[in-house]
């Protein structure tokens, strides 16, 4: 439900940002379709990877290695729930947004899933383009296209998970290890990895302020990506430098929880901004 959240509100933004306008009841079914095409990867996920979340300590909670649900019924759970977002979208809104988020659940649960994540250290940096999708998808259910803007939102959302991921990757490498998993800390060193994250910040804070001058978020939101994306790279700079000991893992914490509140600020502001109306509101 939590990574949940973040998909309906991304999409969400992709809906209210792209140009014309959608019926409140379309937008709400297709914007539950979206959701509940999320939780169909989900599901697919953790049903291929049940052998290893059992033994990963942030994972072996999951229902299907804890044993309350059964693998089959966790595959055939996200089997349907697949086919009915995309029927429901594709029927509600339309074909090309019904096809979109088919190809966001087979992309999440076939090639990042049971192709890339077990075989390359840039599975994160491949794989994300499944979670970078919902604006994209949003914005076809609005417009029956798709728009730049909700390109340059992908891409927002693209640049994001890595340092997102990789910073938590640092304090779990010994899971991933211990699985046979290649994330980045594990391949090619936290040193590596630390270095890769704060370019990768670097690059996504001037990305963020991209919607503003694109003319699809307000001053609300130029101020807020300004001052959030100082402080992403603040946050990612101090990981850098701090390399061993206790400390080096509280400081990946910090930004893996800053990076966090810096997506939602950046997509919630764009909801609120379209959704009610503020830059009218305020003159803006």
């Amino acid at each position: 439900p939590r990574v949940m959240s973040l998909v309906v509100l991304t999409a969400l933004a992709g809906m209210l940002s792209a140009p014309g306008s959608l019926h409140p009841i379309v937008g709400f079914a297709s914007l539950t379709a979206i959701a509940i095409g999320a939780g169909a990867s989900g599901a697919l996920n953790m049903w291929w990877d049940a052998d290893i979340d059992g033994r990963m300590a942030r994972t072996r909670l999951r229902a299907v290695p804890n044993g309350v649900i059964a693998p089959k019924e966790a595959l055939w759970f996200g089997l349907v729930l697949s086919f009915l977002s995309v029927l429901t979208l594709a029927a509600v809104a339309n074909l090309l947004a019904g096809a979109l988020l088919a190809f966001t659940i087979f992309y999440y649960a076939v090639i990042y899933t049971m192709w890339l994540k077990r075989r390359t250290p840039q599975n994160i940096v491949i794989g994300g383009a499944a979670g970078a999708l919902p604006p994209i998808v949003g914005c076809a259910a609005t417009t029956g296209s798709v728009t730049w803007d909700s390109v340059w939102l992908f891409a927002i959302i693209f640049m994001w998970t890595p340092p997102h991921f990789w910073a938590l990757a640092l304090v779990k490498m010994r899971d991933y290890e211990r699985v046979g998993v290649p994330m980045m800390p594990n391949v090619y060193g936290p040193a590596r990895t630390r270095l890769e994250i704060l370019i990768y910040s670097l690059i996504l804070a001037p990305l963020g302020l991209v919607p503003f001058f694109t003319g699809i978020g307000g001053w609300i939101y130029g101020a807020a990506a300004l001052g959030l994306g100082i402080g992403l790279c603040v946050y990612a700079l101090r990981v850098y430098l701090v390399r061993d000991g206790v400390d080096a893992n509280k400081r990946a914490m910090g930004l893996f929880g800053y990076s966090i509140l810096y997506l939602f600020a950046l997509f919630g502001i764009l909801v609120v901004e379209h959704g009610f109306g503020l830059l009218t509101r305020f003159g803006l």
